[in-house]
């Protein structure tokens, strides 16, 4: 497979003959894509070059993560840097990414905003402030937005404790508890919404963050007129759980399990894009074998969290029956993947190298049980919640973006394909083995609320087709690559002799030792396109993880698409954008 270099090897070239010197350094990356150091007073330029005036322009900014650079030991090649930007920016056009690094110093870590190039950037800015202490200066409304707004430091610098026991005990006096309601008092002035217009007061309604329809610990600041909209502020950070500094602390094999709890509907589908990036680091070639049940029990999950998806959003919208129907399919699938990996929702299976265990005996009768099942129960669906008038007219036309608003503000996945852009990660760069399968891209032509379960719907099927040839094709041989680094070793050289058992036991207990570099894998996973951008310093453990989920530039769109309708097509739109909140928060 082509890598980002070999299929656009003339990038640098455009860079070098319109910004020459001004770029410090081009960096080598262990997943290909072309990755340029400029300093922060020609970023700005460089980023609205890349979007605005290059040749098939970088259209959408995927991921901005800060880098602390301060304890890294191996930066060969890289300009000094106390704490680095790095940019990903993704070209349809080019089916090619380029990522932008920024060197900052840590007297003053700060940086022009780009949220007049990319409206997503907002959140992405906001994030990097409350993690790392970066100003963007010009920024909007620079605060923190994962971390309460008294919280003390940046948390993902390393000079940050990582544990409680690293701090005090906390307490909570009368005066530091008054100081912290008032802290959470609600002032419109500071969210950017007015009191009154010149014809009357507005109401301000909190939906959330303890509310059914928000599917979690999620709060939007609603100012209405009556009964319409006039904004709607999202308001996140209630499910930050430090899913990114755990990874400091954790062994490149013991972290694993956390990456389920991300997207908690999609179970090994978390697993996936992490071990593809330590894969690359390593140098590890997956067996063949590996690869098809990889992507079995992904599908597998899709199908399971695109149930879930189906279901709540009929619920939403005011149908109560199907979601009972939807939990029993669900449960059938269940029924496999715990034959499979012995866990339901959060499998954890997958490893570096390959999987935990050769798939049991019996699991193909299983398989094709449920893939005779499912059509007909798709169909009973199509006609109980898709055909349904009152659901067509309660989301058809509701919650509308075009494919360049979702460019605009970092849509991927179902959400950016019900658009009309049939743009899908496992066709237009298709990794593990996706390449050999044969499935369609399902699309929309509105992007609203119907469109995006309507594409869902049809993912489906889509993935059954997939899991269908898993069963027809599967390879035979290892379940797991015969490499020094694959954690853990196959059982059968596990207990062998001293040696092997010495080997086990540190890989399992310290982990493996991932020579230093930069590798970022995405893939398609049932909410759009996720990532893990990991950083290492040659040792047991990571030095930085950027988890990139859809779900996070997702919610920022609400405002947006949801101005001028009613509280109750609000609903409908958060039923339809298919988010979790620790996908959000991390």
């Amino acid at each position: 497979m082509l890598t980002e270099r070999e299929r656009q090897p003339d990038l640098i070239q455009e860079l070098s003959s319109r910004f020459g010197a001004d770029l410090l350094a081009e960096q080598p990356s262990g997943d290909g894509i072309t990755t340029v150091w400029i300093g922060r007073d020609k970023a700005t330029a460089l980023l609205s070059h890349l979007k605005h005036e290059i040749s098939q322009p970088f259209a959408m900014l995927y991921d901005l993560a800060g880098i602390d650079e301060r304890a890294r030991a191996h930066r060969d090649g890289q300009p000094p840097s106390d704490f680095t930007l790095a940019y990903h920016l993704t070209s349809y056009q080019r089916n090619q990414d380029i990522r932008i690094k920024v060197p900052l110093s840590e007297q003053d870590p700060s940086v022009p905003s780009i949220t007049g190039i990319w409206p997503n950037a907002n959140w992405y800015e906001r994030e990097a402030w409350d993690m790392f202490g970066i100003e963007f200066k010009g920024h909007p409304n620079l605060q923190r937005i994962l971390c309460p707004p008294t919280w003390e430091g940046h948390a993902l610098r390393k000079d940050h404790p990582a544990r409680a026991t690293e701090m005090e005990p906390y307490s909570l006096d009368q005066d530091k508890t008054e100081f912290e309601q008032e802290a959470l008092r609600f002032r419109p002035e500071q969210w950017g919404m007015k009191r009154e217009s010149e014809e009357n007061q507005f109401m301000f309604l909190n939906l959330g963050p303890n509310h059914p329809s928000v599917h979690g610990v999620f709060r939007i600041a609603l100012q209405l007129d009556g009964e319409e909209i006039v904004d709607a502020v999202p308001d996140i950070g209630y499910h930050h759980r430090a899913s990114e500094k755990m990874a400091e602390r954790q062994s490149w094999h013991t972290y694993i399990p956390y990456t389920d709890r991300v997207d908690y509907l999609g179970g090994v589908m978390n697993n996936f894009p992490y071990v593809m990036a330590v894969e690359k680091l390593a140098g590890i070639e997956v067996p063949e074998r590996a690869k098809v049940i990889r992507i079995m029990m992904a599908e597998l999950y899709r199908v399971a969290s695109h149930l879930v998806f189906y279901g709540t959003f009929a619920q939403d919208v005011g149908q109560l029956s199907p979601i009972f129907y939807m939990f029993i399919d669900r449960e059938k699938l269940f029924e496999i993947i715990e034959a499979v990996t012995g866990a339901r929702m959060h499998g954890g299976w997958f490893r570096i190298g390959g999987v935990a265990q050769d798939l049991p005996r019996g699991w193909d009768t299983m398989i094709r049980e449920f893939l005779d099942y499912m059509p007909a129960r798709l169909k009973e669906y199509d006609k109980m919640v898709m055909e349904n008038s009152i659901l067509k007219r309660r989301t058809q036309g509701i919650g509308s973006y075009t494919t360049a608003e979702a460019m605009d503000w970092g849509v991927t996945g179902p959400g950016l394909r019900a658009t009309g852009f049939a743009w899908d990660y496992r066709k237009n760069r298709p990794y593990s083995g996706y390449e050999n399968f044969e499935f369609d891209v399902p699309t929309g032509n509105r992007g609203d609320c119907y469109d995006r379960c309507a594409v869902r719907v049809e993912e489906i099927r889509q993935s059954l087709r997939i899991i269908d040839q898993c069963l027809r094709n599967m390879p035979g041989g290892p379940y797991k690559a015969e490499h020094r680094l694959t954690t853990p070793p196959p059982k059968e050289r596990t207990l062998h002799d001293i040696e092997t058992l010495i080997q086990h036991f540190v890989n399992v207990s310290w982990g493996p030792v991932i020579p230093a570099g930069e590798a970022c894998t995405p893939v398609e996973a049932t909410k759009g396109l996720n990532s893990y951008y990991l950083i290492s310093d040659g040792g047991t453990m990571s030095y930085r993880t950027r988890i990139r989920t859809p779900s996070f530039p997702h919610l920022q769109m609400i405002p947006l698409i949801s101005r001028g309708l009613y509280v109750a097509d609000l609903i409908a739109i958060i039923a339809s954008i298919d988010f979790v909140m620790a996908d959000v928060d991390r």
